[in-house]
């Protein structure tokens, strides 16, 4: 089962993963957890490239072709073989953040990007999608006295973040069957109960490994 989480950053994601991942091994799952862009040894020189603050020249296009070329080395190096050996896959982003960020945020042609996600990804697509959602100045507040590192992405106007948001929410509409929006402004616990409960009910379909 490939399990994906997305929403902006400051909204909780790698810690619900990681408590998710604990849970699930517990029940007898075997599990691999990872992020983008990174995951890889290249994809996290990727990443270091993407998020270094001093890239502020760094087009659009660009940002878009290193994001999936990260994905790329991911999906062929970690996912597919996770998959093929019955784990469960849990990811910090994947595909749709392209779509969100750089096409509904920075307005590059959503159709273009799906092709793009495409090549990256071979057709792969999340089996689940944890969308969290919280409010735009809370997620910005959590990066700041949360003790992490800021990133280029993290620089974007309210504007753009909320583009992004938007553009979320379009995707979800797209495709309903296969996201869960969360609510990431709960304690930290409720939300965990959240995606437990969503997991097990898809895992109910699926053999136990």
């Amino acid at each position: 089962m490939f399990i994906t989480f997305e929403g902006p950053d400051g909204g909780g994601k790698s810690t619900q993963i990681a408590l998710l991942s604990f849970y699930l091994r517990q029940e007898g799952f075997k599990v691999i957890t990872t992020r983008e862009p990174g995951g890889t040894t290249i994809g996290e020189q990727v990443r270091n490239c993407l998020h270094d603050v001093t890239n502020k020249s760094m087009t659009a296009t660009a940002e878009a072709l290193l994001y999936s070329a990260s994905r790329a080395q991911l999906v062929e190096e970690i996912i597919r073989p996770a998959l093929a050996s019955r784990h469960i896959v849990l990811s910090d982003r994947y595909a749709d953040s392209t779509l969100a960020y750089q096409g509904y945020g920075r307005g590059l042609d959503l159709n273009d990007l799906t092709r793009l996600n495409r090549l990256a990804t071979g057709g792969l697509k999340p089996d689940l999608t944890f969308l969290f959602e919280i409010d735009i100045e809370a997620g910005l507040s959590r990066r700041e006295t949360g003790g992490v590192e800021i990133n280029r992405m993290d620089l974007q106007t309210a504007e753009f973040y909320r583009r992004v948001k938007d553009g979320y929410r379009e995707l979800v509409s797209a495709n309903p069957g296969r996201w869960v929006i969360v609510d990431a402004d709960q304690p930290v616990n409720a939300v965990q109960n959240d995606l437990r409960r969503h997991v097990k009910e898809r895992l109910k379909n699926l053999a136990l490994p």
